[in-house]
């Protein structure tokens, strides 16, 4: 029943939704099912009723008690901007180049597992909209289609690994993920060992997948996610594998070993960090920097760039949020590599404020994942240019008329 209110409140919001696009002078053509949808959380809402139970909560959940995952939000909230009135900003621009690449707007899709799952060549989506969009999307290294059908269909995607426990396995990922053209890699290095996902049990969600009578009922309850995702993804490209944690094919879903082939972490170190700079030749990103020694140890290495993030509160519960380290890691490591952020952007307004702290870009993963599941590629270009026409009117507001103008004057923590 909760499914058919959500369903229809979207439906009833669609008047306002084409009278905001004239009000703002936007341009897309949105298709119809889409256009109640105004906001990035809207997309969230929708996903609920389009995934079943085990994958929504997969997405959405975090670790532990959530505590980190709710205090990225706050953080957000807790800073306020401080616009100026009576600047020309008729010719604004939020364009902006990283690595020697220029992208239309300062945010990106983050790395997300299994996306394949929750919509349908979730990969190609996502990389393909962001392809189109101008911005970059990073390519999850636990993902279910092989990294070259996703490079193929958007060159210039990035590329995130998660590095094998054995040091022959990282050089031949690594030398796979460089046959196949990718110029930008980016090493996740919070995740020494798996997080305490209650969340995913509640709800019914594991890996392996456990096929059992409760699995059966949720997907059958979501029939548009069975015959368009899941049926659709057997019948035409068989039983999902883990394609890209090794240079070889992982194991399917199903499997015992597709947990077993992601431990194992432990022990890796900066000098293995350090021995993949060595042999990469393209741009080195390192994620999951939230402590202002690591971002110097990063930068000593080499690495171009980094992302200060928590993994959007799925690791250590009660890990700082990124927000609030952001300004003490960009200043330790001033223009020796640039600094991106993830974590909790949700709107334009989250953008401008990491942008104001000092980053030089950011990320978000669940909300276009939640508009991969509902709308496929089409729906990950809308959220897109939702971001993006937020991140346009708040530059305006502030008085500013690029994103390079942004500083520490432009908010009031």
């Amino acid at each position: 029943m909760k499914d058919r209110i959500d369903i229809d409140c979207m439906r009833a919001a669609l008047p306002q939704a084409k009278a905001a696009e004239t009000a703002y002078g936007v341009k897309r053509d949105v298709p119809a099912r889409l256009r109640g949808i105004l906001s990035l959380a809207d997309f969230e809402t929708a996903a609920r009723a389009v995934l079943p139970r085990p994958l929504f909560g997969y997405v959405s959940g975090a670790a532990e008690d959530g505590l980190s995952l709710a205090a990225n939000r706050a953080a957000f909230e807790r800073i306020r901007f401080r616009p100026r009135v009576l600047v020309d900003v008729s010719n604004r621009s939020q364009s902006t180049t990283l690595f020697g690449t220029s992208y239309a707007s300062p945010f990106g899709i983050a790395p997300i597992g299994i996306s394949a799952m929750s919509a349908y060549r979730g990969d190609v989506a996502l990389a393909t909209a962001a392809k189109l969009e101008g911005v970059p999307a990073i390519m999850s290294g636990s993902s279910l289609i092989p990294m070259e059908e996703v490079q193929a269909a958007a060159p210039g995607t990035w590329f995130q690994a998660y590095l094998p426990g054995d040091p022959s396995r990282i050089d031949a990922l690594i030398e796979r993920i460089r046959a196949a053209g990718f110029l930008t890699l980016v090493l996740t290095v919070d995740i020494p060992v798996w997080a305490n996902r209650e969340n995913n049990v509640r709800t019914g969600f594991s890996l392996p997948l456990r096929p059992s009578l409760r699995l059966a009922i949720d997907g059958m309850a979501r029939p548009r996610w069975l015959a368009g995702t899941f049926l659709r993804t057997l019948i035409r490209h068989g039983m999902p594998h883990f394609e890209n944690s090794f240079a070889t094919r992982g194991a399917p879903m199903l499997s015992a070993s597709a947990i077993r082939d992601t431990t194992g972490r432990d022990h890796l170190a900066w000098s293995d960090i350090a021995r993949i700079r060595d042999c990469w030749r393209g741009n080195l990103v390192i994620k999951g920097i939230l402590h202002a020694d690591d971002a110097k140890h990063a930068a000593a290495i080499g690495a171009d760039g980094i992302i200060v993030s928590n993994h959007g509160g799925r690791q250590l519960d009660g890990a700082v949020e990124p927000l609030a380290v952001l300004p003490e890691i960009c200043s330790t490591v001033g223009d020796k590599t640039v600094v991106m952020m993830d974590s909790g952007i949700r709107r334009g307004a989250d953008v401008l404020k990491a942008l104001a702290l000092g980053a030089r870009f950011v990320f978000a993963g669940r909300p276009f994942m939640y508009a991969a599941a509902v709308g496929g590629t089409t729906g990950v270009r809308h959220a897109i240019g939702l971001l993006r026409d937020e991140v346009d009117r708040n530059l305006a507001m502030l008085g500013k008329p690029s994103i390079h103008d942004l500083n520490r004057g432009s908010i009031c923590p």
